[in-house]
Parts: C-alpha cells; sequence; structure tokens
C-alpha cells in the first residue's frame, strides 16, 4: 500500500542494490536462467558475442504477447501478438540487432509463477514482463491512464462529476509506481554505454526521469501515440510540471502530427519558459545544456502482414461470401473500438440522414460497422455502447426491411484476419472519430483495396484499376496524409451525410485517382520506414553525449541532466579569490539586468548589499569596476549615486565615464538620430497591437520590450519587428538586433566589445594594464565582451593579462569560459572578492603601522 505522505515516489528510490549491475544476470528470475556465473567458458564467450550486437529496448504497457494457461495442467502458452505495433516495429532495425521488450501480460500471472514465465519469456521471446499488484494496475491503468489522462489528452475536462473523472492523487501515486516497476525492469537488462531504449505511448511519461536519474547518458526516445492537447487543455494537469520535466529527460520525443508537436512546445514555453530553435529540418529544445529533439512522423501499417492475409485462400473466400451477402449495395464500413471519442454514433446518426434525405438509396447502401471491444470498463463505455445500440435499432426500425438492414453492427472483438475482406468489399470507408492520435484504419483499408494476384484471380477480377474513397474526420492524426480523402468535421452530422452521398456519387475514375494517390504514400511509408526514421534519429540526438560532462541535479520530477561542453564550467569562488590575491591590477565588469539584478525583480533599484558589494571593491586602488549595461545613463547614475569610484557604461557604452564626479564619454560615432523618426512610427504600431509591449526609449537607442505580453505571440511580433525594422532602417547607421523579450535600434560599432577594448586600451596607456579581468553578464549584448576578450587573447594581444575570467550567468552555449546559475551566485561571488580585498587592505594597514613603530 502506498504512503499517503509519499506525494514523489522519485525521492524514494535507492539505486545501491545495482551497484555491481555488470556482474549480475541480465534477467535475474529462477535458479538456472541466464546466470553468467554458472555457465563454462564457452557459454560465455558465446553471451560476450551476443552482447556486442547492436540492442533496442522497446518498452511499452502491453508485451506483444498473447498468454493461455490451460486450466486443467496449469502451463501457461505464449505466442507472439503479430497486430502489436511494438512487434512491427522491428522491422524497421537491421536483422542483426537484438530486441528486448518490456512490459506487461495481458493476464494475470500467480506470484509462485511469475519467476518461471520471466524466464520462458525471455528465453524464447526476449520479453521481459512487469508484474503490478491488481490495485496499483486498477489505479495505474484503469484509473490514471485510460479515465483521466486519456479523455484530458482528447480535450475532455471532467467539469463535473458526472463528465469524466477527476484527478486523484492516489491514481497518480500508482501510475508513479507502476512506471518504477518499468524502470526496475530496464535496469535488469540495460548496458547502458550501448543501448538504445525507445518507450512507447502515455502510460510511461514518467519512466524518463527514473531512468535518466540512474544513467545521466542513457540513450532515450519517447513516441506519444495520442494527441497532445493545446495547452489551455494541458495545464488543467495538476502534475503538469511533473509530467513535462520527465519527457524532457528523454534525447528524442515523436509525435504523429505538427499539430500534438507544436501543442507540446507551447507548453513547455508557456509553463517552463524554453524555447525551441529549428535546424537544418531538426526541432530542438535546449534544456540545461541538453538537446531535446522533436521528431514529427506518423507511424504507418504493416504491408507484409495484411498483403499475406490478402494473399491467403481463407480470405478470397471470405471475400467472395462477403461480396454475395452485399450484392447490389454500396458498402460503407466503420471500423472502430468501443470508445467515447470514436463518433460512432455521429457516424450512424448521419447514414439516417442520408437516408433520410435520399429515399431512392434506401436498400441500395449499408454501413457495417465493425466495434472492438473496449480497452477498458465503466460507465461512460457503457453509455456509449448503450447510445449506438439505440440509435442503430431506430435507424433499422427506420428505414430496414426484410432481408435488409441499413446498419449492420458487427460486435468484436475481429481479428485482423477477419477484418480484411470487410475492408476489401467495402466501396467507402468511414473514420468519424471526434479525436484521435493517429488511426490506421484507413490505411489498411487502402492496402486491402489495392487486392493481391492471389485474391484476383480466385475472384476473377482485373489486377488494375482499384478504386476506394475515404470519409475522415479532420480531428485525427491520419488526416493530413491522406489528401485525396473526404475531410469532414464530425460534429456536423449533415456534413458527413453530404460527404456519403458525395463518396456514392463519385465517377471511377475520381476512386482511381484517390487510391492511387494514397496507395503509393501508405505503401512507402509503413511501420518499419516509421521505426527506421526515428531510431535514426535517436542515434543522431544521442552523439553530443560523448562530447559533454553531465551531472545530475534538482530532487524529485525536477531531476535533470546539466549538460556542458568540456571547457565550459562553473566557477568557483575560492579558484577566483585566489587569482585576485596574486594580481595587481585588475578590471572587473559587471552587466546590470539579469546579473547583479534579477530579471524577476519588479523594483530594478539596486539593493543596499550590492551597493556595499561595488564600494569595497572599488574602495581597492588596484580595481577598476565598471557597470556595462544597455540602459540609460540618468537611471544608472541615480541608482549607484551612492557608489563614488563606480565606473558605469550605458547605453551598450555609448556614454562612458570613469568615477560618479567625471564627465560623460561619448563614442562620437554618431550624432544623427534622425532615424528615430523612422523606426518610432513602426514600434508604436507593433506596441498597439502587442498587448503588454511597450516602448523604452533612450538617447541614442531605442528598445520595445515584449516581456509581458503573451509569450508565443510576443515572441511572433518580435520576429516580424525585427524583419519590418531591418527594412526600413537598410539604409539608416543602425543595427537592429533582437535580445531577451526585447527588439533593440542602436547606433552601429556600439556595443559591449567596444567597450572592453576602450578599458583596457586607456589602463594600458596609463600604465596600469590590468593582469586581471572579470567580466559577468547574461544575454546576447554580453558575448560581445567574452568574444573580445577571449579573442584578443587568443592573438595574444593582452599579454599582460594573468587571469581573464568570462562568465555567462546560466547554463547555455556562450562565448564564457565559465558561468554561474543566478544573479544570487553572482552577489556571492563578489561578496568573496570584496571579503578578500577587505581582508588585504587590512593586513596592508597593520603592516604599516608597525613600520611606523
Amino acid at each position: 500500500m502506498i504512503s499517503k505522505s509519499c506525494l514523489d515516489l522519485l525521492n524514494l528510490i535507492s539505486f545501491d542494490d545495482f551497484v555491481a549491475l555488470s556482474r549480475i544476470p541480465r534477467v535475474m528470475t529462477v535458479r538456472g536462467v541466464i546466470s553468467e556465473f554458472e555457465n563454462d567458458v564457452g557459454e560465455q564467450d558465446k553471451d560476450s558475442s551476443v552482447a556486442a550486437r547492436e540492442r533496442r529496448i522497446i518498452v511499452a504497457n502491453q508485451l506483444p504477447i498473447r498468454a493461455s494457461r490451460d486450466d486443467e495442467t496449469g502451463k501457461w502458452s505464449f505466442r507472439y501478438d503479430d497486430d502489436s505495433l511494438v512487434l512491427q516495429l522491428k522491422d524497421g532495425f537491421s536483422p542483426d540487432t537484438e530486441v528486448v521488450y518490456i512490459g506487461s501480460l495481458n493476464a494475470e500471472v500467480d506470484v509462485s509463477d511469475q519467476d518461471d514465465v520471466s524466464a520462458v519469456l525471455f528465453d524464447r521471446f526476449r520479453c521481459v514482463p512487469t508484474f503490478l499488484s491488481a490495485d496499483v494496475h486498477k489505479k495505474y491503468y484503469h484509473g490514471f491512464c485510460k479515465h483521466y489522462l486519456w479523455p484530458l489528452f482528447h480535450y475532455m475536462l471532467p467539469l463535473t462529476p458526472s463528465h469524466g473523472a477527476r484527478f486523484d492523487r492516489a491514481e497518480w501515486q500508482a501510475y508513479v509506481a507502476a512506471n518504477k516497476v518499468f524502470a526496475d525492469k530496464v535496469m535488469e537488462v540495460i548496458n547502458p554505454d550501448e543501448d538504445y531504449v525507445w518507450i512507447q505511448d502515455y502510460h510511461l511519461m514518467v519512466l524518463p526521469s527514473f531512468l535518466r536519474k540512474r544513467f545521466h547518458r542513457i540513450k532515450l526516445g519517447f513516441f506519444l501515440h495520442s494527441p497532445f492537447p493545446t495547452s489551455e487543455i494541458y495545464r488543467t494537469l495538476p502534475v503538469r510540471d511533473e509530467i513535462l520535466k520527465s519527457l524532457l529527460n528523454c534525447d528524442l520525443i515523436g509525435f504523429h502530427t505538427f499539430d500534438y508537436a507544436r501543442h507540446f512546445l507551447s507548453c513547455c514555453s508557456r509553463m517552463l519558459g524554453l524555447n525551441y530553435e529549428s535546424k537544418r529540418g531538426y526541432i530542438g529544445l535546449d534544456y540545461y545544456g541538453r538537446t531535446v529533439s522533436i521528431k514529427i512522423q506518423p507511424v504507418g501499417i504493416h504491408m507484409v502482414q495484411l498483403q499475406s492475409v490478402l494473399s491467403m485462400e481463407e480470405t478470397a473466400v471470405k471475400v467472395k461470401e462477403l461480396k454475395e451477402r452485399f450484392d447490389g449495395k454500396f458498402v460503407i464500413l466503420g471500423v472502430d473500438d468501443m470508445d467515447l471519442f470514436k463518433g460512432i454514433s455521429f457516424k450512424f446518426l448521419a447514414m439516417g440522414n442520408l437516408l433520410e434525405q435520399n429515399p431512392n438509396l434506401r436498400g441500395k447502401v449499408v454501413l457495417v460497422q465493425i466495434t472492438n471491444p473496449a480497452r477498458s470498463s465503466g460507465k461512460d463505455v457503457q453509455d456509449v455502447e448503450n447510445e449506438i445500440n439505440q440509435i442503430a435499432d431506430e435507424i433499422n426500425t427506420k428505414f430496414g426491411k426484410p432481408g435488409y438492414d441499413p446498419i449492420v453492427n458487427v460486435k468484436g472483438p475481429v481479428s485482423t484476419q477477419d477484418k480484411v475482406p470487410y475492408y476489401t468489399i467495402a466501396d467507402c470507408c468511414v473514420v468519424n472519430c471526434v479525436r484521435d492520435g493517429m488511426n490506421l484504419v484507413p490505411y489498411k483499408y487502402t492496402v486491402s483495396r489495392q487486392s493481391s494476384p492471389v485474391l484476383d484471380k480466385f475472384l476473377g477480377t482485373a489486377d488494375d484499376e482499384k478504386e476506394s474513397v475515404i470519409i475522415v474526420s479532420e480531428f485525427i492524426g491520419c488526416s493530413p496524409s491522406l489528401s485525396g480523402a473526404i475531410r469532414v468535421n464530425p460534429w456536423n452530422v449533415d456534413a458527413v451525410a453530404d460527404a456519403m452521398s458525395s463518396a456514392i456519387r463519385m465517377s471511377g475514375w475520381d476512386k482511381q485517382m484517390r487510391h492511387e494517390k494514397h496507395y503509393k504514400y501508405i505503401s512507402s511509408h509503413d511501420v518499419a520506414y516509421w521505426a527506421r526514421s526515428f531510431d535514426q534519429d535517436l542515434e543522431r540526438s544521442c552523439r553530443e553525449h560523448l562530447f559533454k560532462r553531465c551531472w545530475g541535479v534538482g530532487l524529485g520530477f525536477g531531476f535533470r541532466i546539466v549538460a556542458l561542453g568540456p571547457e565550459f564550467r562553473k566557477i568557483g569562488t575560492h579558484q577566483i579569490v585566489n587569482a585576485y590575491k596574486t594580481t595587481n591590477s585588475r578590471l572587473i565588469l559587471l552587466d546590470y539586468d539579469g546579473t547583479v539584478m534579477s530579471q524577476a525583480s519588479v523594483d530594478k533599484t539596486p539593493t543596499s548589499l550590492v551597493i556595499s558589494i561595488l564600494n569595497d571593491l572599488c574602495s581597492d586602488p588596484r580595481n577598476v569596476v565598471f557597470i556595462v549595461s544597455g540602459r540609460g545613463k540618468d537611471s544608472l547614475s541615480q541608482w549607484f549615486s551612492p557608489c563614488e569610484k563606480l565606473g558605469i557604461s550605458a547605453e551598450h557604452g555609448y556614454f562612458t565615464r570613469w568615477t560618479r564626479d567625471s564627465q560623460w564619454e561619448t563614442s562620437l560615432l554618431t550624432t544623427d538620430f534622425d532615424w528615430k523618426k523612422i523606426a518610432e512610427p513602426v514600434m508604436e504600431l507593433y506596441t498597439e497591437t502587442t498587448d503588454g509591449s511597450f516602448i523604452e526609449h533612450k538617447e541614442t537607442a531605442m528598445v520595445w520590450h515584449h516581456q509581458d505580453s503573451d509569450p508565443h505571440f510576443g515572441t511572433c511580433q518580435a520576429k516580424e519587428l525585427l524583419d519590418h525594422l531591418e527594412n526600413v532602417l537598410a539604409n539608416e547607421p543602425v543595427m537592429v538586433k533582437k535580445g531577451q523579450q526585447i527588439v533593440e535600434v542602436k547606433p552601429q560599432c556600439v556595443s559591449k566589445g567596444m567597450v572592453v577594448q576602450k578599458l583596457i586600451s586607456t589602463m594600458e596607456s596609463s600604465g596600469k594594464s590590468p593582469d586581471f579581468v572579470l567580466c559577468i553578464g547574461d544575454d546576447r549584448s554580453d558575448e560581445d565582451m567574452f568574444e573580445t576578450i577571449e579573442r584578443s587573447a587568443a592573438k595574444l594581444s593582452l599579454p599582460a593579462i594573468k587571469e581573464v575570467f568570462a562568465c555567462t550567468v546560466g547554463q547555455k552555449p556562450s562565448m564564457a569560459r565559465y558561468y554561474l546559475d543566478d544573479t544570487s551566485e553572482v552577489i556571492n561571488l563578489l561578496q568573496g572578492l570584496a571579503d578578500a580585498a577587505a581582508h588585504r587592505k587590512s593586513h596592508y594597514h597593520h603592516e604599516s603601522e608597525e613600520e611606523s613603530l
């Protein structure tokens, strides 16, 4: 029983039992099963050769195994489930790749039999079963997965207790506990340096955190087979951040359509503040130095399986029977699970409308509906089934007659072998889901309509001029790939009825062209193509593992890996204080916003602690301390008026003064600001149309801020404004740059990099060449400073500088060699330097007193 106080099981994991992982058998089951210690030398050599093969570990809620138990003998028998997608995707890997499956059995196995069953499944099928207790399985699968997550991901919110299940903390804990069991099984078999792990679907969305916490460089992919809802729906999930952060522990995340991927990226942006970039056709999220790649690739069907069924004589016999049964009728086919979101009732209502509006079609058109059993039970499923049966009975009673029922309801389960004959004889296929992840029914229908030489010969039909018509909902994943289908809004029953009428009236040539287009795509984008494409992208996404240093930070589902380049490291106070003490001419350059002042702070006035630290640093005659900011000189002068010896470089270096009482110096590059008359109206236009944005006027620059606007809309508007300003200011002596939630226009050749050059040059000319440079900043404008320092040092143009520390705030790609996590760490570092300065000053003062005595 899970403790109620255990809100996050991830914090309770202990991995001490896995320290000797490389020394234990790959599967720990009953005695004598795959024991590497008991094998002789020959067997060990054999096992080593197997281990050297490439291996993919496929983790899914259910194993691709059908299990049955003999009631008399109590013995178990197992066979592969040929209809299982996780089994079919194996075709996308090379023949010498070993595939290991981890998941649950669709059968209850006594605890006493579990070890024996595990041994058999691994030896014969390379399957590792996860056994969940009945209570955990009920809450995990039937509770959290099917009654909460499934409806939510299909846009159904539990607004009332009778309208869907609401979030239940106990079910969430069971979900986490079940994912932990799956993680333990992965850890038993994985070679983390070589194996690739591919997790399937929404049942296991927190599994990545468990695996990444144990193996920092694990090669990890995830594919979501359901829709991913918009951020407005997803953000209602009480554990939204936990799931998002766990998924971001993957290297590659796959979706069927761009819409699903876009919704996921939107959630990452709005809830976690992460932005994505598209580079050379690949979409990636930077997450603490790791690039999480996004894959958009709809799954396909198993062509070989369908073609094999089509070539069977039993199929031909069944097809002939169905043709005779529905002779002279236009057959419309529907194949769905008994599910709330399949739109079966809407389909039946559309059939009723068709017959109501077209009396001449009565007796000439029939809707055959194959309904597979629901994957879960509950009142909602029973209500849907009752509604479907009621509508079908009403239509059959109203429009039927002896020997003719307008709706033929075939209740399952119906195997693939039995469905194919229905696909083959159907003139039209209708997939009317109100929301679905992918749905492969139209694909299977198209391939079945292509028929086979064996079937054509048996039925005496021509092997060319194949025809098919598909009516597909706009709200399912396969819709974008079926360009020749009739797309409908399933909620518009009249429109669906009109589509059925159009399919009946459609010419043979039109049907042939649509079929040819669909078959060409479906046959070339099968399940093997999908698996191969995902596998190749997973390999590409994991290549950077070898070139970065990784360590884990954070607790619970806030755990993540920080991945940094080998030369990019966190600066230590002890390290820089030691360098500080051994030097005598120091230059300290500090950005303001985001460096010594938090970006989230509303009051931008420096704190008394910051003023005190700066005054301590400035009091040492060996130090030259500057605030280098993009802000205007008036506000900076006012804020830092207590700092007499502090230098300020304002507006990215256009204005500079060395102390509080010195005069402001300008770059003298330009005094013509007529360009503002062009830029200001453009910025005002975008300010009016972007709620929350505003314009900051500086003496030499103009800045458009959008940090308070909608994240997506503000970013989109910023891109448009950037392009607009670059066009209208193309002939002006200015540059337009995009920063952190800003777009800025400023004079050319004015940058923080120029400030660095100017300050160092001035110090050299006065005979005080710096032997210590510390430069700290947080955004793109500060990269100019870092680049100038690094480039100059590389050219040996700064030979007098003994110690150089270019430091960015935040772990991100940068020209700096060092980083600090946030402004608090910057303050702590400066405090350490100030304390060192004060100690040294006290030491020198004490020595002077002794000399005078």
